[in-house]
């Protein structure tokens, strides 16, 4: 990936591995561990897709966190890196699903691997801060100012967290569901939290070796931010710029690079070819 990627693990996620191990509870605890990753590597891989870095992953006790930044990513590229996530789970769970009709005999192998799947991916559209259906929750509410915006996404996420909680006091009936409340909990914390992504760094090209040269075809209207999503480490790119359909101009990948690092990502690459 653009920059480096780390995976860590949190002092306390060791803990709650031990403490499966002595409950007889280390499979899904192992299956949980492996969905969580594949959920935020999925959202990583994504961001890479339009040119930002979400480079560092933490296993954590409750699953796992993704760190970084996404300031100035356009609202569906941003929409998009929140989906990738969840849908990677769905897709995991309907191939476990699917293998039990080819091969039954393997049910009882991935059972745990499958329910967590498809659990990630339902608990991930609730609408509570840090959850994804929380960040997207957030992007719809930002027409309505930052003070608002806070308001609305706290008022939600306690309110989610409210319902967990009335779920663990229905199974105090029965047998305790003490996730419910741990996760509750957590829910109330991130409703007063919120996480920072960070922008990768643009790529230093070495041509000492030879590299395919990729032109793009786009409209002079396109923003910086929008055409993020073109570069690729191995090729350099050279934008054909048009209006309408009148040729306006070539925009090199240096030219592009250097109008980019100034930050204003709203910019139209024609008022950048103008200004060269």
């Amino acid at each position: 990936m653009r920059g480096s990627f780390k995976v860590g693990l949190h002092p306390l996620f060791l803990l709650a591995g031990v403490l499966s191990a002595l409950t007889g509870r280390l499979p899904l605890f192992l299956a949980a561990a492996v969905a969580a990753l594949e959920h935020e590597c999925a959202h990583a891989f994504a961001a890479k897709r339009y040119g930002y870095s979400l480079d560092r992953i933490v296993l954590m006790p409750y699953g796992a966190v993704v760190s970084g930044e996404l300031n100035g990513i356009g609202r569906r590229e941003y929409l998009a890196v929140l989906a990738a996530g969840p849908l990677s789970n769905l897709a995991t769970g309907i191939f476990f699903v699917a293998l039990w009709w080819f091969f039954p005999e393997t049910y009882p192998y991935t059972e745990a691997a499958a329910w967590v799947s498809f659990s990630l991916f339902f608990v991930n559209l609730l609408p509570a801060w840090p959850l994804d259906g929380g960040r997207a929750l957030s992007l719809l509410l930002r027409p309505l100012g930052e003070k608002k915006r806070r308001i609305l996404l706290a008022l939600s996420g306690l309110l989610t967290a409210a319902g967990v909680a009335g779920y663990f006091v229905y199974t105090c009936f029965s047998v305790p569901d003490l996730s419910a409340l741990i996760f509750a909990l957590l829910l109330v914390f991130g409703s007063f939290g919120g996480g920072r992504y960070r922008r990768a760094p643009l790529l230093k090209k070495d041509f000492r070796r030879g590299m395919e040269e990729r032109r793009i075809a786009l409209s002079a209207d396109c923003t910086l931010g929008g055409a993020l999503r073109y570069l690729r480490e191995d090729k350099h790119l050279v934008f054909v710029l048009y209006e309408g359909e009148e040729f306006a101009g070539e925009l090199t990948e240096e030219e592009f690079v250097r109008a980019a690092e100034a930050g204003d990502y709203s910019l139209s690459l024609g008022a950048c070819l103008k200004e060269l």
